[in-house]
């Protein structure tokens, strides 16, 4: 007995998913090969520059420390060994699977990858009612992310404040210690150039209000969510489709709302002033 359609339909873009993540796989790998293939020979050079750079402007009526040179020489061989490994992997072994395989090649399945599955959903649309109830079942893996994205920058914050912290207060030990301060005057200069970084970057990547509105449009959807599946208020009519359809409206306007003041962090200050 064959399979029903439905059950061939996803079968199939299940396949293409799979096949799409595959191939963007494969090409991060390959970019990483192929920098790491022509990569490798340059740090040997430059390696071999510096250590011959050292000789030259600093031990050039001396004999370079015994370290020194065994560092150095340590290295070079090394990496020389790893070139010389990736060589023969992209050129005469089949251990790299797409050897010798160019990245654009690799995009171009890529697309036609892509082509492939918006084709294969094309042709078999499921109705609206089923789309809806299928966008529900994806919101977690959605909140999962603002969460995430939401931590990170809530992280972020915290260190930058830490760190400003721990700058200022360091700033006013040193000047107390040392008096006059001379001695410290790289420390000095180091933690005041490192306060205004901070505060730079601070002011600019606004990571502290990025992680507020993230984690302000995961509880809301989680709210309607919750709302849904309870089938209260808004979401109590008598028919699913019209929950459903409601549902994804409200959850699709609160994300376009998210994305809208992202931009607006993304913006400068007097930009944010003409959109607001």
């Amino acid at each position: 007995m064959s399979p029903p359609s439905g059950a061939t339909t996803t079968f199939l873009l299940i396949e293409h998913r799979r096949e799409i993540a595959d191939l963007n796989e494969r090409i991060r790998n390959r970019r990483l090969q192929v920098l790491s293939l022509y990569g490798t020979p340059i740090v040997v050079v430059l390696t071999l520059l510096v250590w011959a750079g050292l000789k030259i402007f600093i031990w050039l009526s001396s004999d370079t420390p015994t370290a020194i040179n065994a560092i150095f020489f340590s290295v070079a061989v090394l990496l020389a060994v790893a070139a010389g490994a990736q060589f023969y992997a992209e050129f005469t072994a089949t251990v790299w699977k797409d050897a010798e395989t160019p990245v654009r090649e690799l995009r171009l399945e890529l697309s036609l990858a892509d082509e492939r599955h918006i084709l294969e959903a094309r042709r078999h649309t499921p109705p609206p009612t089923d789309r809806q109830a299928s966008y529900k079942e994806r919101l977690p893996q959605e909140l999962v992310r603002l969460r995430i994205e939401s931590r990170h920058y809530r992280r972020m914050h915290l260190m930058m404040q830490w760190l400003l912290f721990v700058s200022s207060a360091a700033i006013s030990a040193v000047t107390a210690w040392y008096d006059p301060p001379q001695p410290a005057k790289g420390v000095l200069i180091g933690l005041g150039f490192t306060i205004t970084v901070i505060t730079a970057a601070a002011g600019y990547f606004k990571p502290r209000e990025r992680a507020f509105n993230l984690q302000q449009t995961a509880d809301s959807i989680e709210q309607h969510a919750t709302a849904l599946e309870l089938g209260i208020s808004p979401y109590n009519a008598s028919e699913e489709k019209q929950n459903l359809e409601l549902f994804a409206t409200t959850v699709e306007g609160m994300r376009a709302e998210q994305r809208m003041r992202e931009q607006q962090l993304d913006q400068p200050q007097q930009g944010q002033q003409q959109v607001i």
